[in-house]
């Protein structure tokens, strides 16, 4: 073997003596070829060297820039930027052709300079189509580099050349039938003549002086106009504020012709919300951070190819095919010289498995210097593994962008009761309907989005619904909340911020379930969609939804009330549309209980502290790598694997116009729930007797046969266990049997 080994050796040896020997002579006869031809070389490249310079002139140090942008980029791998910002380069193109026309001007362009600028033989004053052919090059270079900053300018400018600076807000004409005007003194603003200007207000030295009888204040008002009627007194600035923006809201969104009307109600447009820009994320940044993948797995010996890339708002999902784990047979032979040749073959290929991706989480995250990675294996219906990046710059989901989309748009069009949740890791948007879920539990810990989902929630029900479809209770432990909602005409009562009154609330609320099974029943219609078939205003049924802001605040005063009237309105309460959103920042087993997890299937997670709380809340792991602000794990009901989701953002603007605008609309026919006059319902406690035993006539048989009973005789007599002997002897002796001294009970 060693023989052999060293003559393999030796012939490769001498292989690459034999390469450099004729590498080596090609080179001398090469310069033995030029040295001989060296004055026709010499003339044939100065020619090409002329005819070049006589065309390009100095703007061959453009072509020379060009060049070597185009090498830099090949080098950098970034040949795609001239596809995504195909006009920057244009406009720097443009540039350096204007740059290439001046040159012209001063004879230093050659033929293609002066070709720009038209006719090279009239002089520089008298060119004016060369100079007005450099303006229009300049103004597309701007164009295409900075399109957004030209259009600001050019919105400036035009606002500025159709100004009229000679007429003020602040100066009002006067007009014939007004009185003259007063004598100016010291403080008095002299008028200008023609015109005059209303001074400003002043606050007055002493408040409590004013509209006192007997005493006289001066006040220095604006000049009223006597044509206007005399004010009346006003409200606290607080209210009139309040007062001014509803009529802003209701005038600008509120008198549209366009509006849909529905039972003599005006649905808000969709304008009433805002919708903000998305961050776009480069196809450079993500074929980077795909490549870093690939490059990782690969270290590791796990051979994986990214196949699939979704960018969402926070995260991006790279898909993964895995690769083959190969095995590899040596075989070496002999050739004619002797020399021993080892050959590989592949024997047997197989796929890597999922859990040696899956254990590799924190080393990718450390390979992509991300804070936490998710991997969802397998990616439901694809044959991948998902990898979800969190994103350098999160971009916010709006309410309205998810609307405006076809999937929710398709939902809206089934369900009365369509919800807008979010965008997914891929960008897609995903819309709900809350007659399916049927109810919806939320947990997360503090500021990582609760608040804002029902927000969301809520809004979302308001934007396609009247008070004839849809009427809310909200309950508000906290107070701060969802108060802002009180003075929409679709609640059945005011916020309820006091526990107690939650906890009637709740009973009220099974009463009204019990109540419409009754008139169901009446017209034999199985569901609320076919009760109010043919119905319209206030003769159909409407959807009750429940929302509950903090749960574990009830939980710890109603404790096992509150748990049996949510899981009886959660399994009865669908067929007649009552519907549960609840949610909770503590999601811990005492008060998110078993039969309340089993009778809410739809659950939202949103950030959460440890795997047990996750756990809790989805009987899976994963709520605890999330990011905060919005970034949510969505279980619907018909999903084996949580779905993860950018929650819409509601700003409190926007909440505000939707409320005055509905507030603009409220009437006075439509009924209320007060809580303060409801009837007394007794609490719904554990009984306090214990159920009849069957066995219990055979003990009383035998009470009247024996004189003597124990516990011990019942149970060999029954065949029973001790435990429920006892019970028998302890419901004997309500009935009259009695204990005597020696462990002995007697019959009375």
């Amino acid at each position: 073997m060693p023989r052999k080994s060293s003559r393999s050796r030796v012939g490769s040896n001498n292989s690459d003596a034999q390469r450099g020997l004729a590498i080596f002579i090609l080179t001398v006869l090469i310069t033995i070829f030029v040295y001989w031809q060296h004055n026709a070389i010499g003339t044939w490249l100065s020619g090409i060297a002329g005819a070049i310079w006589g065309w390009s002139g100095w703007g061959l140090i453009f072509i020379d820039l060009a060049i070597g942008v185009l090498v830099w980029l090949t080098y950098k791998q970034c040949l795609d930027s001239l596809i995504f910002r195909w006009n920057r380069w244009l406009g720097i193109t443009a540039f350096a052709i204007t740059a290439w026309g001046v040159l012209g001007f001063l004879h230093q362009g050659g033929t293609f300079g002066r070709t720009i600028i038209g006719n090279p033989e009239i002089t520089f004053a008298a060119n004016a189509l060369g100079i007005l052919r450099l303006l229009l090059l300049v103004l597309v270079g701007i164009i295409l580099v900075a399109p957004g900053a030209f259009y600001r300018a050019l919105v400036h400018f035009f606002s500025w050349l159709f100004r009229r600076p000679h007429l003020r807000r602040d100066l009002i004409p006067v007009t014939a039938n007004q009185p003259a005007l007063p004598v100016p003194t010291d403080d008095t603003p002299k008028p200008v003549e023609g015109l005059y200007k209303a001074p400003p207000k002043r606050k007055p030295l002493f408040p409590f002086l004013q509209g006192k009888p007997g005493r006289v204040t001066e006040s220095r008002s604006p000049i009223p106009n006597p044509q206007s009627p005399i004010p009346n007194p006003q409200p606290p600035a607080s209210t009139r504020d309040a007062r001014q923006v509803a009529r802003d809201v209701w005038k600008k969104f509120g008198e549209a012709d366009s509006l849909t009307v529905v039972d003599g109600w005006k649905l808000p447009p969709l304008d009433i919300l805002e919708k903000t820009q998305e961050v776009q994320f480069t196809e450079a940044d993500n074929q980077k951070r795909a490549k870093l993948i690939e490059d990782a797995l690969a270290s590791y010996g796990v051979e994986g190819k990214v196949v699939q890339i979704n960018a969402g708002p926070t995260v991006t999902q790279f898909g993964i095919e895995p690769g083959w784990d190969r095995k590899f047979k040596e075989t070496k032979e002999k050739d004619k010289d002797g020399n021993v040749k080892v050959h590989v073959e592949e024997a047997s290929k197989t796929r890597v498995k999922v859990d040696r991706i899956t254990s590799l989480a924190n080393d990718l995250a450390l390979a992509l210097a991300a804070p936490s990675l998710r991997i969802e294996a397998p990616v439901p219906g694809k044959a991948i593994i998902g990898i979800e990046v969190p994103n350098t710059v999160s971009s916010a989901v709006s309410l309205r962008g998810v609307i405006e989309t076809n999937n929710f748009q398709k939902m809206e069009a089934k369900s009365k009761l369509a919800l807008a949740l979010g965008k997914g890791a891929g960008g897609e948007a995903v819309a709900a309907d809350l007659t399916k879920m049927p109810h919806l539990l939320i947990a997360g810990s503090t500021g990582s989005g609760k608040t804002v989902c029902l927000n969301a929630i809520i809004s979302c029900l308001l934007m396609f619904n009247t008070p004839n479809d849809v009427r809310f209770i909200l309950v508000d432990p906290k107070r701060v909340e969802l108060t802002s909602y009180n003075s929409l005409p679709h609640l059945a009562a005011p916020v309820i911020v006091e526990p107690e009154k939650a906890v009637e609330a709740l009973r009220w609320l099974a009463m009204e379930m019990d109540k419409r099974y009754q008139k169901m029943a009446t017209v034999s219609a199985r569901n609320i969609e076919s009760y109010n078939k043919g119905r319209t205003g206030t003769d159909k049924l409407s959807y009750l939804v429940l929302v509950i802001d903090e749960l574990a605040d009830l939980m710890m005063t109603g404790g096992d009330e509150v748990e049996r009237i949510l899981c009886r309105l959660a399994q009865l309460a669908r067929a007649v549309g009552i519907h549960l959103v609840v949610a909770t920042q503590r999601p811990s087993v005492d008060v998110i209980t078993g039969l309340i997890k089993a009778n809410f299937p739809t659950r939202i997670s949103f950030a959460v502290v440890s795997q047990v709380d996750s756990r809790t809340i989805l009987d899976s792991v994963g709520a605890e790598k999330l990011l905060g602000r919005g970034d949510m794990l969505y279980m619907p009901t018909e999903a084996d694997k949580p779905k993860r989701l950018q929650g819409c953002f509601l700003s409190d603007a926007e909440i505000e116009r939707l409320v005055y605008f509905w507030g603009n609309q409220k009437k006075d026919d439509i009924p209320s729930l007060k809580l303060d006059e409801l009837p007394f319902i007794p609490a719904m406690g554990k009984r306090s007797t214990v159920p009849e035993d069957p066995l219990l006539v055979e003990a009383r048989k035998l009470s009247l046969e024996h004189k003597q009973l124990s516990a011990s005789f019942l149970q060999r007599h029954l065949r029973i266990g001790y435990p429920r002997a006892a019970r028998l002897m302890e419901q004997l002796q309500e009935e009259g049997v009695e204990a005597n001294t020696e462990g002995e009970e007697k019959v009375g």
